[in-house]
């Protein structure tokens, strides 16, 4: 009411100890005018629920950023996986931030953060079509020289054994860059001895793999291709109906992972989702560019139904052999696709209890967190450019499982 700042930082985290690599996706689009596909926050107006807990924001803000590391690191996630996007117009010149899509959540926010160093991130580089993608030159002469000065030489890029740790979004579209499954690899090979060359053991390079199904054949490509491992951006799963249970939710995801372990334990890792229910993105303009979000079935974990899932996954990659990345790196889906329908960054609707679920299963409980938020030290100053949501409004009628 007196606008009365109680301090004058955000609060230091005090962190859960992880019993791994605990890492969540991120999607950095909640800068005005950042995202491009999208409206950001204003697509959100019919969905109050969907708000932040602190209220809408301007991501390029490094405080908030320190909000999100509190939060993040206080229930076990210790690593931020960014989506990285170059400009279409980009392709094939030499890369800066300012040729990039979204930069803003690295550029602006995290490199700028007074928490950064406490909390690992990486890229996943988006090399979609619709975004500039690369070729074998481009590849040696502008991708990598630019992710090693910006990225993999921070002291808070994710390096495992020595090697910073490289996710690529989409194996298929980078199969047609090379004329082969062994050029690829050559190529791959070129970039680790790239980073020899700047003091490290190498480089792993990870592939998202995007079909729900499970397929030998896939992980063999990935691996002939010089994928180092394998990966989801969510847990693969689309329900055959709207919204079932949480027990069909439960097993169906549990059950896709252990098969796919079954076909590579090495190099597979597990990714747990909460929920998805792209509601804002069932547009006319959203089919008009060819995506197809009205046709998804939806599902929605329970904070419970989450916490079961994480925990027989957990079992699943414990049991995995010694080496195998699963037993290394656990995945969240995800931490911020507020519009898209899967997050577990606090929110109006679900407070801190997707949170609360990661920390109970993937970490030794080991701290206490602090629930304060901004607003309750004056310190929620972080909106400049979206307006106010309307949380007075009626919320439209939708499942809920709580």
């Amino acid at each position: 009411m007196y606008h009365i700042r109680l301090q004058d930082e955000p609060v230091r985290p005090s962190a859960a100890t992880p019993c791994m690599t605990v890492a969540a996706h991120y999607y950095p689009a909640w800068k005005r005018g950042a995202a491009g596909l999208h409206n950001g926050f204003d697509d959100l107006h019919g969905y109050p629920e969907r708000t932040p807990l602190a209220g809408y924001y301007d991501e390029e803000n490094p405080e908030y950023c320190d909000w999100e590391i509190k939060w993040a690191l206080e229930h076990g996630i210790n690593c931020f996986i960014y989506c990285w996007y170059r400009r279409k117009e980009n392709e094939g010149k030499k890369v800066s931030p300012s040729a990039l899509r979204c930069g803003h959540g690295l550029h602006e926010a995290l490199f700028h953060a007074r928490f950064q160093n406490l909390m690992k991130f990486a890229i996943m580089f988006e090399n979609g079509n619709r975004w500039g993608n690369t070729d074998r030159h481009d590849l040696l002469e502008n991708l990598m020289p630019f992710w090693l000065d910006e990225y993999f030489s921070r002291p808070n890029y994710l390096v495992l054994d020595g090697k910073p740790v490289l996710f690529v979004c989409g194996k298929a579209i980078l199969d047609g860059v090379f004329d082969s499954p062994s050029e690829q690899r050559q190529y791959f090979d070129r970039c680790r001895s790239m980073a020899v060359r700047r003091g490290f053991a190498g480089l792993s390079i990870a592939a998202c793999v995007w079909d729900y199904g499970v397929a030998k054949e896939t992980y063999l490509d990935c691996t002939e291709r010089g994928y180092d491992f394998h990966f989801g951006y969510n847990a693969g799963y689309s329900p055959a109906r709207d919204l079932p249970p949480d027990e069909e939710i439960i097993s169906a995801q549990c059950d896709l992972l252990a098969r796919r372990l079954a076909v590579d334990p090495l190099r597979h890792t597990a990714t747990a989702s909460c929920f998805r229910d792209a509601g804002p993105r069932c547009t006319p303009a959203w089919d008009r560019l060819g995506f197809s979000f009205g046709k998804e079935t939806r599902y929605h974990l329970s904070a419970d139904g989450f916490r079961r899932v994480i925990r027989r996954m957990r079992e699943m990659t414990e049991a995995l052999p010694e080496g195998a990345w699963g037993r290394r790196i656990f995945m969240i889906d995800n931490w911020n696709e507020w519009d898209e329908g899967h997050y577990v960054s606090p929110s109006h609707e679900f407070g801190f209890r997707y949170l609360e679920a990661i920390r109970e299963e993937l970490t030794l409980r080991d701290n206490l967190p602090d629930y304060r938020m901004p607003q309750d030290l004056g310190l929620s100053n972080f909106n400049r450019s979206w307006g106010e949501p309307d949380l007075g409004g009626v919320c439209r009628e939708r499942f809920r499982l709580e």
